[in-house]
């Protein structure tokens, strides 16, 4: 399982942990460590390490090698040779290489382009003793979905690198082994993130993927749980014979996941029913400041706070001492009454209270006339009936009651179009690629 401490970051963590098993399976050239450098470094630079919010992030693009190499080197696996072993780790450290993405879904085709002009990685794959058709192969076998156009697309670029590699050409049965090994490989790279760490991990991961999709949290636990259904049943051989060559938390790790998202699931379904029968109701307050110096309540405010992706908690080091702040403006969202369960929240104030990313220059700080809204806070299971709608709206009449004059907040890029077009007249602010959650400012 892997853990980082506080002191080393995870990336460094990972990294030693992959250089590591790398030995222990006999790859001990400097070529492999210099490949596996070069790629960290290459990504870090271009804003894609560990502070970039996305599935595809620089964690997991270190998750795969390192689950290929326990897989490969469980012994578990019959006709895979240390040749095999060589490929799916290569193919693994390289099988996200995207510097210049501008969407965090890979492009598969887009990675190999990156690795065919990158004249130090071809050299290095060289010296690996790697062919680089079949490392070409085997990223182009991790396409998902594999079905329909994309399957497609991906059978036509692997059947001409079949033809271009010497291995390969003219010979079905090494064609056929090395489909089975990119398969292996795709099983690990939909596996990896989810098999090392426990529900909060995978919840974290499931809701990284999520926005980097840009989908609405109400279907984040549904998706999952298909996405899961998808690998347990319809490639079940492969994802059972994957997961048996794994350490056996790791195999709990994932058993147990799936489980939680399940029962999450259910408990979302039963939510809904109640909503739908009138069984509960949701109730808006605007928060005054005795309430909000209540212990008890800011606790329970907090432990939904964290709950958001981290990069979607604005002031995190000093939210408890926010909520006494008498510019603070926050609307709670309750169950059935103004004086039930807290089931969500939205908070904001003022923008210069606001450490915002560098890239933005907003010229209304120090204006006093803006409220930045920090993104709404939701239990799971209450996604989609509405009440995210509801908490907005209460925070922009308490904002104009305020006298703030603009609102600035972050959403998808698609939802900003869209207030664009509305009676808000959004306007965008600042565009952020690939993730597309962007900045925008709208006149109250």
């Amino acid at each position: 399982m892997v853990k980082s401490s506080s002191a080393v970051s995870n990336t460094e963590y990972l990294r030693g942990q992959i250089l590591e098993l790398a030995e222990k399976n006999g790859f001990v050239e400097p070529h492999y460590k210099t490949i596996l450098d070069y790629t960290i470094n290459n990504l870090q630079s271009s804003g894609l390490g560990e502070e970039y919010y996305g599935y595809h992030n620089i964690d997991h693009l270190l998750e795969v090698p390192f689950c290929a190499l326990l897989v490969g080197g469980s012994n578990k696996i019959p006709n895979l040779s240390q040749d095999d072993l060589k490929y799916l780790f290569v193919s693994a450290i390289f099988h996200d290489f995207e510097p210049d993405k501008s969407t965090d879904k890979p492009n598969e085709e887009n990675v190999l382009r990156n690795l065919q002009i990158d004249s130090i990685l071809k050299e290095l794959m060289l010296d690996a003793g790697v062919d680089f058709e079949i490392i070409k192969v085997l990223i182009h076998r991790t396409t998902y979905p594999w079905a329909g156009q994309l399957k497609q697309n991906a059978e036509i670029a692997i059947k001409k690198c079949f033809d271009a590699s010497e291995i390969t050409r003219d010979r079905p049965e090494k064609q056929e082994h090395y489909m089975w090994l990119g398969w292996i490989l795709s099983m690990i790279d939909r596996t990896a993130s989810y098999v090392l760490g426990d529900f909060s991990k995978a919840m974290h991961v499931a809701k990284m993927n999520s926005h980097a999709l840009a989908w609405h949290p109400d279907v984040l636990v549904q998706r999952s749980v298909t996405y899961f259904e998808e690998m347990t049943r319809n490639e079940s051989k492969m994802h059972d014979m994957v997961l048996n060559c794994l350490p056996d938390e790791m195999q709990k790790n994932f058993k147990t996941s799936v489980q939680k998202f399940t029962e999450l699931r259910n408990e979302e379904l039963q939510i809904k029913n109640d909503f739908e029968d009138k069984n509960l109701k949701f109730a808006v307050k605007m928060e005054s400041p005795k309430t909000k110096k209540t212990s008890e309540f800011a606790n329970t405010l907090h432990n939904m706070y964290l709950e958001l992706p981290k990069p979607l908690r604005f002031n995190e080091t000093n939210f408890i001492n926010s909520l006494n702040d008498p510019k603070t403006i926050l609307t709670t969202l309750r169950l059935n009454d103004k004086n039930g369960d807290v089931i969500g929240f939205a908070k904001g104030g003022p923008l210069e209270n606001y450490i915002l990313r560098s890239e933005i220059n907003d010229e209304n700080f120090g204006k006093r006339n803006t409220v930045f809204l920090e993104p709404i806070a939701l239990k799971m299971g209450y996604w989609g009936l509405g009440a995210g709608h509801e908490l907005r709206q209460s925070f922009l009449m308490q904002s104009h009651t305020m006298n703030f004059n603009f609102l600035t907040s972050f959403a998808f890029r698609d939802v900003i179009e869209k207030r664009t077009q509305s009676m808000e007249k959004a306007k965008f602010v600042f565009k952020f690629d690939p993730e597309r959650w962007d900045y925008y400012r709208i006149e109250l």
